[in-house]
């Protein structure tokens, strides 16, 4: 477990999770889902680790990125991915070690438990479903599917309205977010959060120090202990 120069202010009543590499581990079905997508407009990708990048941020932005598709050819590309993941991707999934005992202790705890992810919603709960993870949350808030909520600070700011939880200064020492990506980090700086790192998900340390998490920890193990010194 690493720290940078943080220090516990407040108790952290509530936790926010990411969804993708925080929870679960998404990698099969979104890098198959992408490779369909990109094989629709002639692009053929064999080694499915070359498409992880795309795993954490909005799906438009990166195909934009990572593939130069301008700004209305990359939204007709997420329709076409999600052709493949609304039929086996978001199946294509684990459960991350670990994470299972880690929301019951917390939630035992009396820690109030929420879900922040830039998947659709609507996939969110499947997937969560699916697990039987989703009876640990209270609020679970995704992206919609016209992506115009897509962005992980405009999520969490939906997910906070919709808690009926405020977004001043004292409300959001009580919080915490808990991601794998910069994606996640820079979304809870942006609404004044701390947040912490994972490593068994898709970002590097570096690129969760860099972008400024408060900690990071290596498993859901090192996650648990620290959330409930919070």
């Amino acid at each position: 477990m690493r720290t940078t120069g943080w220090r516990i202010t407040h108790l952290k009543d509530y936790i926010l999770f990411d969804l993708d590499g925080t929870l679960t581990n998404p990698k099969e079905g979104i890098t198959k889902s992408v490779q369909f997508a990109l094989r629709r407009y002639g692009i053929r990708v064999d080694d499915l680790d070359s498409l992880i990048p795309f795993i954490g941020p909005p799906l438009s932005e990166s195909f934009r990125r990572f593939y130069g598709f301008e700004e209305q050819q990359s939204r007709e590309a997420v329709l076409v991915y999600r052709e493949y993941f609304t039929d086996r991707g978001w199946l294509e999934n684990l459960e991350y070690p670990g994470v299972r005992g880690m929301l019951e202790r917390l939630s035992s705890a009396g820690k109030h438990l929420m879900v922040a992810t830039s998947k659709p919603e609507v996939f969110a709960m499947r997937i969560l479903k699916h697990f039987n993870l989703d009876g640990y949350f209270e609020h679970v808030a995704g992206a919609d599917l016209e992506e115009t909520r897509v962005k992980k600070a405009d999520v969490m700011r939906y997910l906070l309205e919709r808690a009926g939880l405020g977004t001043d200064r004292e409300s959001i020492a009580r919080m915490v977010m808990v991601g794998d990506r910069e994606h996640d980090v820079l979304g809870a700086a942006e609404l004044g959060m701390e947040c912490v790192g994972v490593l068994h998900g898709y970002g590097s340390l570096e690129e969760l120090e860099q972008s400024g998490a408060c900690a990071v920890v290596r498993d859901a193990r090192e996650l648990e202990q620290l959330l409930l010194a919070m």
